[in-house]
């Protein structure tokens, strides 16, 4: 069973229609090779990737930096043009592909989608004050006059932890800490009450003091609010704790997808064992078989149509090496896993454990 047939496609666990809906999702940025010639070789940071997120559910996006995480976030907020594919939204009485709209089709899908980014300072302006930052978005939208924007920002000051809210309405981003500014840019995204956001890595700059708080304040929002995330991370121990499902990708491909504890507790692609194996874990009488793969990360450029784990997978045999990268199939409730020799793979690992 393959997502070939779209009907078949890795889904959200819901009966309605799902939020977002990802077709064959593709950015290929261009190597330019001089002035007056077009570019002949391409960055392949997405690569035809499909899935999908119901309303109100988290999606956790992992994988090594440089894989396409931050990209198909940003295509998703409509902050990149992908090169191929659709993005079906619905929301409400709203429907449609929003992967090339333009113009004033793109502000009204921007009502109802935000994005926190990782650097809660980088992405604000250190000239305008917290009331400034918070209350942008209804100023581009001209939604409400300044005295019930003022109102607006203040209740969702208090409603992020940022108490009393007056304090803070006109200081500047400098005089705050990085938890309380990571505060703003959640109080930010949700001004406009959006029904998706994209977290991405919003607690890595964090210190560990503070970045369980802002966990917590975002998983309750998006309970309150039934606000859908696609949370990207690095950190399987945050994917856990904020998502319901998870999709791991690498080099531009999603290699699996599944719930977000079966995907932990049963990992079946190599690269995603990988992953795991190099979590600590905090009991020094417990092992773990660490997972060897070769080498670092392949180059983008141009890929070759084989699998894209390949040149660092053991468990690489001559039907890998002869057929084009292997497509997601059903491996379980919902877990799909690309890869030609799972079923191999688990009865070797089986065999060694027992």
């Amino acid at each position: 069973m393959t997502v070939a047939d779209r009907s078949m496609a890795p889904s959200a666990p819901s009966s309605e229609l799902p939020l977002l809906d990802i077709v064959d999702l593709q950015m290929h940025f261009p190597v330019s090779r001089g002035l007056f010639r077009a570019p002949t070789e391409f960055v392949h940071a997405v690569d035809g990737i499909s899935f999908e997120i119901a309303p109100g559910e988290s999606l956790g996006l992992v994988g090594e930096s440089g894989c396409g995480k931050s990209t198909t976030g940003r295509m998703l907020v409509k902050l990149l043009e992908p090169t191929g594919g659709s993005i079906m939204f619905r929301d409400r009485d709203y429907e449609r592909d929003v992967a090339h709209i333009k113009g004033k089709e793109t502000k009204e899908f921007r009502r109802r989608v935000q994005m926190i980014f990782q650097d809660p300072y980088e992405s604000m302006n250190p000239r305008r004050t917290i009331f400034d930052t918070v209350s942008e978005p209804l100023a581009v939208q001209k939604v409400g006059n300044v005295p019930e924007r003022e109102q607006r920002v203040l209740e969702l000051l208090r409603l992020v932890g940022l108490t009393p809210a007056e304090n803070f309405l006109f200081r500047y981003p400098h005089e705050l800490s990085g938890g309380q500014r990571q505060r703003v840019a959640v109080a930010r995204a949700l001004v406009m009450n959006p029904s998706f956001i994209v977290a991405d890595e919003p607690t890595s700059m964090l210190d560990v003091s503070i970045r369980i708080s802002v966990m917590e304040l975002m998983a309750g929002l998006a309970r309150e609010f039934q606000v859908s995330y696609l949370y990207i991370t690095h950190d399987l121990a945050v994917a856990r704790y904020m998502c319901d499902r998870i999709a791991v990708m690498y080099l531009g491909k999603i290699v699996e997808i599944g719930p977000t504890e079966e995907i932990l507790s049963r990992p079946q692609h190599p690269y995603t064992r990988a992953l795991l194996s190099a979590v600590p874990v905090p009991d020094p009488s417990q092992k773990r078989t660490a997972v060897e793969i070769k080498g670092g990360v392949s180059k983008p450029v141009n890929p070759p149509p084989e699998c894209r784990f390949i040149e660092r997978c053991p468990f690489a045999a001559e039907v890998c090496r002869t057929n084009p990268h292997p497509p997601l199939e059903l491996r379980g409730d919902r877990h799909y896993v690309a890869c030609y020799r799972v079923d191999e793979i688990n009865a070797a690992i089986a065999a060694a454990a027992g």
